[in-house]
């Protein structure tokens, strides 16, 4: 059997890769110095609601105001990871009472989301629920999130506009759920009917089993991670709202459904065997 060519191509392609993994390992290290000047050695409540914040400073204060204090006769801590920008994100946190880690530059939803996970886990959390900052998942619905996995009848639970309520218009994106979901499906054998959703709940374990390395895009890995270890997923009905205001950082459609496409085939083959 003939063995891989090793070409200067691939060496400087092996290199750049290199060098984007130990940047995003000190943004996220600056990142938990950031968390620990801010809290010490705060322990969080056995829930921990995690919103992963780009330039949302616009939005997020209704988002916190509407988590709950409590969920399941469990108490419930706020996380917000900041990733970069320079609109305040952080004093409008730091006024609702949530905890916040601020990374110093935008690496990326996924990234973000990675540094929350470590925290959590570090600081005592059991159960990890993740929404978005731009008003688009409506808190009062963490319950519905949170019962399957104190219950023990679900590891994951994954927020499902499909089996709810789809509130925006974008036909193009509401056909590529419909897309994605079926192929994660047919990778994973399982029944998911919104796999781009990232509204969802997790036990900790979870978190601690699954392999995560994408900067973006993070639902995809994060299914097909957990799924491909055994560990038990469901979905939720929600209602996805219209972004309360400002734009989408995900892109044109056709740039979200290549790259959401790339994450997915990458993760197959990656976590197949």
């Amino acid at each position: 059997m003939g063995s891989r060519l090793i070409t200067p191509r691939t060496r400087a392609q092996a290199r750049v890769v290199r060098r984007h993994d130990a940047t995003r390992r000190l943004v996220m290290e600056l990142g938990q110095k950031d968390f620990r000047r801010r809290h010490g050695t705060a322990a969080f409540g056995p829930v921990v609601v995690l919103i992963a914040s780009y330039l949302e400073a616009d939005n997020i204060g209704d988002v916190l105001k509407s988590v709950p204090l409590e969920v399941q006769g469990l108490p419930v801590s706020t996380l917000v990871v900041v990733d970069g920008g320079d609109d305040g994100t952080e004093d409008i946190v730091g006024a609702h009472g949530a905890y916040c880690a601020v990374l110093p530059v935008n690496m990326g939803q996924g990234v973000a989301l990675r540094l929350g996970y470590e925290l959590a886990a570090a600081h005592g959390a059991r159960y990890v629920v993740t929404l978005d900052a731009d008003g688009q998942n409506d808190p009062s619905e963490i319950p519905g999130f949170v019962a399957p996995l104190v219950d023990g009848s679900a590891d994951f639970v994954i927020g499902s506009r499909r089996l709810g309520v789809d509130q925006t218009t974008d036909r193009v994106r509401m056909a590529g759920v419909v897309f994605f979901a079926s192929i994660i499906n047919a990778l994973t054998g399982q029944h998911i009917t919104d796999t781009s959703n990232g509204f969802r709940g997790l036990k900790i374990e979870v978190l601690k089993d699954v392999t995560l390395e994408q900067d973006q895009y993070q639902t995809a890995e994060l299914i097909i991670s957990a799924a491909t270890r055994g560990w038990r997923i469901t979905d939720c009905p929600v209602v996805w709202h219209a972004r309360a205001s400002g734009q989408s950082k995900k892109g044109h459609n056709a740039l979200f459904g290549l790259q959401y496409a790339r994450v997915i085939v990458r993760t197959w083959l990656r976590d197949r065997s």
